[in-house]
């Protein structure tokens, strides 16, 4: 069936009818359900996929009380692969293109961690940790990132006077956690101009060294080696290289802990296209086998530990900062990006809560500890 001439009765009836098999009405009454404003919505969504149902939401074509619920059926009962699987498949082979060779590592800084830290502090936990939480035990967002601090210095058994490097350091909380509870040494490099000015405002005081430098330009030698949030940015091509040079950093008897979004479905596949023209340009969700294969020779895996299901919390609670923290914010971003934001907060956590995306995070070694890994959770 060519989706792309069908009428507007029988657009509106097609995706009707695909919606209502994930427990979605069009038009109905529950919080899940989507409200549609515009009828060009139906033939949108069957020419452009995905792409064109995060447009039409922020044109506000459509809307839906609980985002994310609707996002959660809509994955779990698989109905993405359901609408223009050509459109799929061109974008899969758009992302193992541009994974192909080095793409200007600096891009995504400007694109995404650019556009101001007003919008993160109002957003992320005390510390500006933007990556998942850890939720064990933990009651607020606060918590639950000092657990995942927590988790990360325990599992790399972290000791005064090491000498750590943290690949895409963000804002410098790892860092200055781990300088101020274990006495470390660090190094801290981002590709982002914003992060690492206030990253070196975070962490003076202590005996940090953050850069505004690409990971693949970093020289030295790091008892841990820790990368949290940033190998989605790398790209499948460049996988071995980023592999390559976390195992000349690192000392034969140090640790490296890789934490990242993982993907256990299709090795290859490429990030959704919405996602991919509006937030995170070039990106690239790894899958198991992606990083099996660029560790090994390089490294032992002593321990792979997944709580995909934390990422639902964490960016519900992103959601609810921004949505309060709104009013500060809105002289400078209109109301576009306001919707753009929150269809990327909450049909991320959709995403996360139907397990179709993971969270990870894999402790390696250079040649395995003598004594074995003992690991934490």
């Amino acid at each position: 069936m060519n989706t792309e001439t069908l009428s507007l009765s029988s657009a509106q009836e097609f995706v009707t009818n695909i919606f209502y098999r994930a427990g979605i009405t069009v038009n109905g009454p529950r919080a899940s359900d989507i409200k549609v404003h515009n009828t060009k919505f139906y033939n949108r969504v069957l020419a452009q996929g995905s792409l064109g149902l995060g447009e039409s939401y922020m044109e506000g074509w459509w809307d839906c009380e609980d985002l994310s619920q609707f996002f959660f059926l809509l994955l779990r009962a698989r109905l993405d692969e359901a609408v223009n699987p050509a459109t799929l498949a061109l974008q899969s082979l758009k992302s193992k293109v541009l994974t192909l060779g080095r793409n200007d590592p600096y891009k995504i800084g400007q694109f995404h961690y650019d556009i101001g830290d007003d919008l993160y502090r109002v957003m992320l936990d005390k510390r500006m940790i933007y990556t998942c939480g850890y939720w064990r035990d933990a009651l607020s967002l606060d918590e639950a990132q000092e657990n995942k601090l927590q988790l990360i210095c325990d599992k790399l058994y972290l000791e005064p006077g090491m000498r750590v490097l943290d690949i895409g350091c963000g804002w410098g909380g790892f860092l200055k956690y781990a300088a101020e509870n274990y006495g470390i040494k660090g190094v801290g490099v981002t590709v982002s101009k914003e992060q690492a000015s206030e990253a070196k405002k975070n962490c003076r005081g202590f005996d940090i060294d953050i850069r505004l430098e690409d990971y693949r330009e970093t020289v030295g030698q790091f008892d841990r080696i820790v990368s949290i949030g940033m190998f989605e940015h790398v790209g499948k091509k460049n996988y071995l290289t980023f592999f390559k040079k976390a195992a000349e950093c690192l000392t034969d008897d140090g640790i490296f802990l890789l934490h990242t979004i993982g993907n256990s479905e299709v090795s290859g596949a490429g990030t959704d296209p919405w996602i991919e023209k509006y937030i995170f340009p070039n990106s690239m969700i790894p899958s198991i086998s992606h990083v099996a294969t660029a560790i090994e020779g390089l490294f032992v895996m002593e321990d792979w530990h997944n709580f995909g299901p934390d990422y639902d919390k964490t960016l519900l609670s992103w959601f609810e900062n921004f949505e309060h923290g709104w009013s500060k914010l809105q002289d400078k971003f209109d109301k576009t990006f306001y919707r753009k934001w929150k269809y990327y907060l909450l049909s991320c956590a959709g995403t996360f809560r139907a397990r179709r995306t993971q969270l990870w995070q894999i402790v390696l070694t250079k040649h395995g500890l003598v004594n074995g890994y003992t690991s934490f959770r």
